[in-house]
């Protein structure tokens, strides 16, 4: 909810980055001499960006979304804003490695305490995209080591990290999903019916 004076507007997003770029555009707005209440009346309708904390599946007590991050600062606020909206709840985070600058080992130590939010940190990685992207090989206990979370699950196959998470309890907890990739392929619809459905 926003409020316009003693007003209550509801909007479709959530997350501290969101309502700070809510606030901007609706300075922006303002300078092009666009009226409040019609900033209002369409902000209530903005369902956020593309891949971008997009829903996949919502149930009584748990929900999965999915999203586009995979920067340092990026993971840092989509993880904090689910854990914000959904204090009660716990919180399963899967981040996939993809890019090449999340690959590169020089890279990986700004990863640190960015994915301390959540409950259960997972991070994924396939090595054959390392080799395609002539990248030196990463231990996973490199990764783990960048993260500084001495709890988080590191995984390089995806179907061994399909049964992790399958294996999870998931009342409610939610799951989020963080890539620019697919997990290889993983089957994200029917994960989010088993945790959701």
């Amino acid at each position: 909810m926003l409020t316009k004076k003693d007003e209550e507007v509801p909007i479709q997003v959530f997350g501290e980055h969101n309502l700070r770029n809510i606030s901007a555009a609706k300075e922006v707005c303002k300078q092009l001499g666009i009226k409040g209440k019609d900033f209002y009346k369409a902000v209530a309708t903005f369902r956020g960006a593309a891949r971008r904390l997009e829903l996949v599946q919502a149930g009584a007590t748990s929900v999965v979304y999915k999203d586009f991050a995979h920067a340092p600062s990026k993971l840092r606020a989509t993880a904090a804003a689910l854990k914000q909206q959904f204090p009660q709840r716990r919180l399963v985070a899967c981040l996939e490695l993809h890019t090449f600058s999340s690959l590169n080992p020089a890279f990986l130590p700004q990863y640190a305490h960015c994915f301390d939010a959540p409950d259960v940190a997972v991070v994924y990685f396939n090595p054959h995209v390392l080799e395609h992207k002539r990248l030196p090989p990463l231990p996973p206990e490199a990764v783990a080591a960048a993260f500084a979370r001495p709890d988080l699950r590191v995984f390089t196959n995806s179907v061994e990290l399909a049964a992790f998470l399958q294996a999870q309890t998931w009342a409610d907890t939610n799951l989020l999903l963080m890539t620019s990739g697919t997990f290889d392929g993983l089957d994200i619809a029917a994960l989010a019916a088993e945790v959701a459905g």
